[in-house]
């Protein structure tokens, strides 16, 4: 596979661990439930990946797992730096620029309602705007798109809060920026009760 270049795709993800993911949904699903989806969703997050033909880049919340559903022919492994998410996403952007990268997109590994197609449109878009974000329903955002890096965007931000979007907008106020679809991400069991793909889980 021929790589482009300049394009990179960081993907964060939490170790799988019981009781450490999705706790916000597991209050309603029980732990072990949280955890199945949780998985689920990294095999999802893996097959809209795998075969895109930019470096993909996942980043580890804890500790780096060798034999994981991360090919590392496909994936490099690398640890999350920095106290908070914000910092940590920072210190993984300012590297892939470092390393010269000129698109760079982060996105999560929970994320089940978006496609390879999405994001190779969102790359695109970085080509005639500096900034592409993906608005989610609850007042987050699911990809952020740069390609020149603005600490702004990830300082003073109440993560995990219906305000981020917003804030981050408002750090943007003066950049080219493009919004992507609004979409759900899965956080509570609200997200996905009536969602066909998780119906298995219950």
């Amino acid at each position: 596979m021929n790589l482009n270049p300049k394009n990179l795709l960081l993907i964060f993800t939490r170790n799988p661990e019981l009781g450490k993911v999705k706790t916000r949904l597991a209050k309603d699903v029980g732990d072990q439930t949280a955890l199945d989806i949780y998985k689920f969703l990294l095999d999802h997050t893996v097959s809209i990946t795998e075969n895109l033909p930019i470096t993909k880049e996942v980043y580890y919340s804890e500790k780096i797992h060798e034999n994981d559903i991360w090919d590392p022919s496909i994936y490099k492994k690398k640890q999350q730096v920095g106290a908070g998410l914000g910092e940590r996403m920072e210190h993984a952007f300012a590297t892939g620029f470092k390393n010269g990268f000129s698109n760079i997109i982060i996105i999560g590994s929970d994320m089940y309602d978006i496609t390879a197609e999405e994001l190779m449109e969102a790359f695109k878009k970085l080509d005639s705007t500096d900034f592409a974000i993906g608005p989610a329903e609850d007042g987050g955002y699911y990809l952020l798109g740069m390609r020149k890096l603005k600490p702004a965007i990830f300082a003073n931000k109440e993560w995990g809060t219906n305000t981020v979007l917003k804030d981050t907008l408002q750090d943007l106020n003066n950049e080219s920026t493009v919004l992507l679809e609004v979409k759900n991400d899965v956080d509570y069991f609200s997200d996905i009760k009536e969602h066909i793909a998780f119906q298995q889980f219950f």
